[in-house]
């Protein structure tokens, strides 16, 4: 049975009184609740500053994937009791049972975010400095003109060039990003790994140089990602509880590893559909936002699906290309904002080795059909 919660940050009103249709929204969560799209775990949509619909769904994950969690595997590595057991009840869904949900790889959204922050607090290089300038060369592999190209603006816009296959289910040892976690050097495995092609040239996914941004954020402003976050993002947006995981060198696991509460997520979502603006205080120079949310990179063009610095960005349909932009990760973390419409939905979900799935397409195409009014 779904559960109502009441977000503080945006009044609850009903979905008639923001131009949408309540009992199209009320179908969408009939359907979350009837198990139609597998462990979803809360649906939150805003819409002009007022919360439409809000919903939990519990699940007894121990019940779900216990056993799992106890048999060795591509998606637990390590140590069965660890924070990359991706089965452990005690780390995923939820972290230690409480309400802060794993992210996953809208991690790498958030580690955008908080690289702009430091970039309109002019405490980041430039975009263009060259990756290796963060390295001891002495130490690097596989070194050539190619990878000497590669940039910061490459590793978030997904084209770094490195040789990278994360096109395989992540319980498939042979995926790199799997390959990388049952590593004990994460920034080593992946820096290390030869180039396949020229940097700027194809959209290649890969975790493995979103986890260098880490390294590379220390190597340029002597901070550590988490510490900056919580001190320049989270705490302006009154973002108080979170959990964030470490690689086993002790970085920040700025590719998979941070929970946040669904409202927590929605702020950041909310901060750049307002422009980089919170509560009229500017924390991302709005140049910074345009840059993020513009396509720099096409993934697929049956699709239409385009990338920026680490946002998704997804044409509303086929007949309408004007982008929804958000995050994605792993098991059914979605969250979504639609520009054109003042909305801004957080899916929190866990699917893992599911066929059933709420994915992005069925989530923008349910939002707008709720859509009455502009």
């Amino acid at each position: 049975m779904a559960v109502f919660a009441t977000a503080q940050t945006w009044p609850a009103a009903t979905p008639a009184s923001q131009g949408m249709d309540g009992a199209v929204l009320a179908q969408f969560d009939k359907d979350i609740a009837g198990d139609k799209y597998g462990n979803v775990d809360s649906l939150l949509i805003v819409r002009h500053g007022k919360t439409v619909l809000d919903r939990s769904y519990p699940h007894d994950y121990r019940a779900i994937y216990g056993a799992q969690a106890k048999v060795a595997g591509a998606l637990n590595a390590h140590d069965f009791s660890g924070p990359f057991n991706y089965f452990n009840a005690w780390w995923h869904p939820y972290y230690q049972g409480g309400n802060l949900h794993t992210l996953q790889s809208v991690t790498k959204t958030v580690a955008s975010a908080v690289i702009g922050v430091a970039v309109t607090r002019k405490e980041f290089p430039s975009l263009d400095t060259p990756v290796l300038q963060f390295f001891d060369m002495t130490k690097v592999k596989n070194v050539d003109d190619r990878k000497r190209r590669m940039t910061i603006r490459h590793l978030l816009t997904m084209t770094a060039g490195l040789d990278w296959n994360e096109s395989l289910p992540y319980a498939d040892p042979n995926n790199s990003a799997s390959g990388m976690e049952a590593s004990h050097d994460w920034i080593g495995y992946t820096i290390n790994r030869p180039m396949a092609l020229e940097p700027g040239e194809k959209f290649n996914y890969s975790s493995g140089v979103s986890a260098l941004l880490a390294h590379i954020f220390f190597a340029a402003t002597g901070q550590d990602m988490e510490e900056y976050a919580a001190k320049y993002l989270f705490a302006p947006l009154g973002i108080e509880h979170f959990y964030w995981k470490r690689i086993p060198f002790g970085l920040v696991d700025s590719e998979g590893g941070l929970y946040l509460e669904r409202h927590d997520l929605a702020k950041i979502m909310v901060l750049y559909q307002q422009k980089g603006l919170w509560q009229g205080k500017r924390l991302l120079d709005e140049a910074w936002v345009k840059a993020s949310i513009t396509p720099a990179i096409t993934v697929s063009e049956a699709a239409g699906t385009k990338y920026g610095y680490k946002w998704w960005l997804y044409p509303y349909s086929k007949d309408d290309p004007r982008m929804v932009f958000g995050g994605s990760g792993f098991g059914g973390q979605l969250p979504l904002v639609f520009p054109d419409y003042d909305i801004v939905v957080v899916v929190t979900a866990w699917n893992v080795g599911s066929n059933k799935r709420l994915d992005t397409r069925e989530v923008i195409t349910r939002v707008l059909s709720a859509v009455k009014e502009k």
